[in-house]
């Protein structure tokens, strides 16, 4: 996630730091190189000026230049800027009614029908709200079935369809969850390859007849600065509450998320970071920022280690990070339940960019498991002793190759390394581009 754009603001940090003062030239020159990665991740030009214009303001305070490290001040100003920028007070999910009514809409591709039973599994968990899943994009017979097949996963109804108008199919949907105690009703509306007024007529008839509690809008990340301008559209011929970030795991520029808020007015409610149905978040524009930034998200990895780990693992695990004492056998061990927390790129992203990155090699951890399993318990415990004849001998018994098997042990020494760089992380800070950020 953000993967260019922060390797591009790490460098430009790296620079600034080097200054052991800071002048209007050398801050210009900064913030020059800021606006031009604003606008390579697909920033919207007009907020690209407010967020160097305001931050140049703060930048050439009294307060930053007479600092004793005015680079590490610069980078926070341009860190605080943003979060400003994409923090809305109205971020929160506003259901006011029982049963609350969700309409999400969008065009096709955005992962709306798929949106649908991630919510629906996130009010469940966090909110104690039982949801009816009702598929209203009747145009797609194969979103029916699709809604129906991702509601069974995540325990939630998905109401039956009869007849072809989405106006009664949704009332009738209301009617249902009323009578049944349901606390929430989500409808995946009918979406389009563009906007046409068909799509958009459809919709103003569902809000006039219904009035939902919240009508999201949901966007690929992916698409940059063109999801802000559906975002615009929609807004000015529906009306949102808000939007949905999805595809955060992949190759983002940042551009939608930085823009959103100032251009269109409305704020960023939820964002998608994984294909799990479990992998949908509240936005944090803190965290996104620091993702943004490249100085990663802690935080986030903690919270889904501690859901996918029990408290007795959790401690166990604490102690051997803490102390570096992980051996292949623990690793093995964990490479398991890594697979609870998420992909290993989603992992790895969470990382701040200074910390050593484990590549899985598309799709690696297979293979990493089925070395790990050729090996005998004593080489697990003690990898100093595999040899290049026991190396031979690991490959054969994995259907690897000896490259794989040392790539491997090469991966565990830089996890060894991720160890004690991870005890910066005791006092609740870490040091990421010259600047102590704290984790709460």
């Amino acid at each position: 996630m953000f993967d260019r754009i922060a390797e591009t603001f790490q460098d430009i940090f790296k620079n600034i730091r080097g200054h052991g003062s800071l002048s209007e030239k050398n801050i210009s020159q900064a913030l020059r190189e800021v606006r031009l990665a604003l606008l390579a991740a697909d920033v919207n030009y007009r907020v690209v000026k407010d967020i160097i214009d305001r931050t140049r303001e703060e930048v050439l305070g009294e307060k930053v230049l007479r600092s004793l490290k005015p680079g590490q001040q610069f980078i926070k100003v341009f860190h605080d800027q943003l979060v400003r920028f994409m923090t809305d007070p109205e971020s929160e999910l506003y259901l006011s009614h029982i049963p609350s009514l969700i309409l999400l809409a969008g065009l096709q591709g955005a992962g709306k029908t798929t949106l649908a039973a991630k919510l629906a599994l996130m009010l469940k968990e966090n909110r104690g709200i039982t949801p009816l899943l009702v598929a209203a994009d009747l145009q797609r017979p194969a979103a029916v079935e699709q809604l129906r097949v991702l509601g069974a996963k995540v325990g939630a109804e998905a109401f039956p369809i009869k007849g072809n108008s989405a106006l009664k199919i949704i009332g009738d949907a209301i009617k249902y969850a009323r009578s049944q105690g349901l606390g929430c009703v989500i409808v995946d509306t009918a979406g389009r390859l563009h906007i046409d007024k068909k799509m958009m007529e459809e919709l103003r008839k569902i809000k006039e007849r219904y009035s939902p509690d919240e009508t999201l809008l949901v966007l690929d990340a992916m698409t940059g600065q063109d999801a802000v301008n559906v975002a615009v559209d929609f807004d000015r011929q529906v009306g949102i509450t808000g939007a949905v970030l999805t595809k955060l795991d992949g190759d983002a520029r940042g551009g939608a998320a930085i823009s959103f808020r100032s251009v269109t007015g409305r704020p960023i409610k939820l964002v998608g970071v994984g294909e799990k149905l479990g992998d949908l978040q509240a936005f944090d524009a803190a965290r996104i920022v620091s993702r943004i930034l490249g100085m990663g998200d802690i935080v986030s990895l903690a919270e889904k280690a501690q859901a996918a780990l029990d408290e007795g693992d959790a401690e166990r695990w604490e102690k051997k990070w803490r102390k570096a004492t992980i051996d292949l056998e623990d690793f093995r061990v964990q490479l398991r339940q890594l697979k609870k927390v998420g992909s290993w790129d989603a992992i790895m992203g969470m990382l701040p960019s200074a910390l050593p990155r484990l590549d899985d090699g598309g799709g690696g951890i297979k293979r990493m498991e089925a070395i790990l399993d050729s090996m005998s318990r004593e080489e697990r415990g003690n990898p100093g002793i595999i040899n290049g004849s026991r190396r031979e001998r690991i490959a054969r018994g994995s259907g690897t190759s000896i490259q794989e098997v040392n790539q491997l042990l090469k991966q565990f020494k830089l996890m060894k390394k991720m160890m004690g760089k991870a005890g910066e992380l005791r006092n609740k800070k870490l040091t990421i581009g010259g600047v102590n950020w704290p984790l709460s």
